[in-house]
């Protein structure tokens, strides 16, 4: 067997253990300092009940979509469980891209070149950032951004990824939603799509509008519409492991 081969089995061995043992393992492995306190400081079980988990929503404003040629912006996170918001625990960073800012991008989010210009790089706010996810569970809305940008972001800047457990809110709706797009007779009848998008899917639930495109917004926005979901389709008792990803 390759060196290439042992590392890929090495890794997919980890990848089938519960996630508080392999949080374990991942600690035991880790060579950055930060990744081990991060993984050291633990992961709840499968079967804790809800009303029992630390969470942090994190949200990312990024340069595009690729996390291989798009970099992060700016991050978000706020602590908060299934009963309170912990707004004096959030955080918000500026962090420098490796590549220019696009144009596109600056029309979504606002964050311009002079924003940037004296920001510093991730690898300078990276041990805040991982101490404020620490023996929390992460919540998204959409985790094709936050998993896949910080994955790139550490193995460039650290030489490995991440692993954790996950919360994406937009797949609940999703969940909840599966017949969301309307047939052919219920176009004819007038009848719209379900939309899943952040913003939709908190009027949903009337909670109130908030300015899409800020990072720490966002992040208060995706742990107030996972708060929401819990109430009116699942419980404080649901263990933690119906939900994570």
């Amino acid at each position: 067997m390759s060196e290439d081969q042992e590392i890929m089995t090495s890794e997919a061995s980890v990848d089938s253990l519960p996630w508080p043992e392999r949080f374990r393992e991942l600690a035991r492995r880790a060579e950055d300092e930060r990744l081990k306190a991060f993984y050291e400081a633990g992961c709840v079980t499968p079967e804790t009940p809800l009303k029992d988990v630390p969470f942090v929503g994190v949200d990312f404003e990024t340069t595009g979509l690729d996390p291989n040629q798009h970099s992060i912006v700016s991050i978000g996170v706020v602590p908060f469980t299934i009963d309170r918001v912990q707004l004096g625990g959030s955080r918000h960073w500026l962090v420098k891209p490796q590549l220019p800012l696009h144009q596109t991008s600056i029309t979504i989010h606002g964050i311009t070149h002079t924003d940037i210009d004296k920001a510093p790089d991730l690898e300078d706010v990276l041990d805040e950032f991982l101490a404020s996810l620490a023996g929390r569970i992460p919540v998204v809305h959409y985790r094709s951004i936050e998993r896949p940008f910080l994955n790139v972001a550490l193995k460039w800047r650290v030489g490995q990824e991440i692993r954790f457990p996950v919360i994406d809110t937009m797949a609940i709706e999703a969940y909840l939603h599966p017949n969301r797009k309307p047939t052919w007779w219920q176009k004819l009848k007038g009848q719209q799509p379900i939309s899943i998008r952040l913003t939709d899917s908190r009027l949903r639930y009337g909670l109130p509008h908030y300015p899409p495109h800020n990072a720490l917004v966002d992040a208060i926005s995706s742990a107030e519409l996972l708060m929401a979901q819990v109430q009116h389709h699942f419980s404080p008792e649901t263990p933690i492991g119906d939900l994570w990803l």
